[in-house]
């Protein structure tokens, strides 16, 4: 393996570490207000929900971001990665799911100008303070996965990758469910992972945003709720 392989490997596992400390392990997206109504109640529910989640909500929107925003910076068009952060921004009705991805965007650009500085993302960086964009997480993932070299493909797998398995982990917290029934399901997704990448980079422009509204309300909710453990 060839050191350029090693780089990319490497900078893949570090960006999408499930641990990566941006806070990501405070929101559930949803999954406690279906937990505490009862919708997601056992190992059969819980799989259910990140399934869904996957195929029918991430797809089309977070995951085709990233795909988006890697090919705005494969580009070098900031102006095009600042409409597609726009666009992020105005299809997460949710209040808590919106500033959420926000915050998550911010530091992971905290983390990793530490180790490099990419003109590309300073610029981008700079419209955020400016109020020109809100720096929303899929956005930035999609954009350091390019700078850093990452192909295509392992960027998304990476991004889908991180995303089950952090609502993974808040299904063990919150149903309760065993660490290995949490690992059953991680198993049990990886065809389902792989298929949906290759759907999302062959993705029609005009479903991107798809709206998933009983995963909306239940987002809504959770602001709500008379006890929560997560943040959204």
């Amino acid at each position: 393996m060839n050191n350029s392989n090693i780089n990319f490997l490497s900078g893949l596992l570090h960006l999408a570490d499930p641990t990566l400390p941006i806070g990501g392990y405070t929101h559930s997206n949803g999954l406690e207000t279906y937990v505490q109504e009862r919708i997601v109640h056992n190992l059969e529910t819980a799989k259910e929900f990140v399934q869904n989640m996957l195929q029918y909500n991430l797809k089309f929107n977070d995951g085709a971001f990233v795909k988006l925003a890697y090919e705005a910076a494969e580009k070098g068009d900031l102006q095009a990665l600042l409409l597609l952060d726009n666009e992020c921004n105005a299809i997460k009705c949710p209040k808590e799911i919106r500033q959420a991805s926000q915050k998550l965007g911010i530091r992971l650009i905290k983390i990793f100008k530490r180790r490099d500085h990419f003109p590309f993302m300073e610029a981008f960086e700079k419209a955020v303070q400016n109020k020109e964009a809100n720096s929303h997480y899929c956005i930035v993932f999609g954009v350091y996965a390019y700078l850093m070299e990452i192909p295509l493909y392992e960027a998304l797998l990476g991004f889908y990758y991180t995303s089950v398995a952090g609502m993974i982990t808040n299904a063990v917290k919150l149903v309760p469910l065993g660490q290995l029934d949490g690992q059953d399901i991680l198993f049990s997704l990886y065809p389902v992972m792989e298929k949906t990448v290759w759907e999302t980079m062959e993705l029609d422009r005009d479903m991107v945003g798809l709206c998933n509204t009983a995963f909306d309300i239940r987002c809504m909710q959770h602001e709500r709720l008379y006890s929560r453990l997560y943040m959204s």
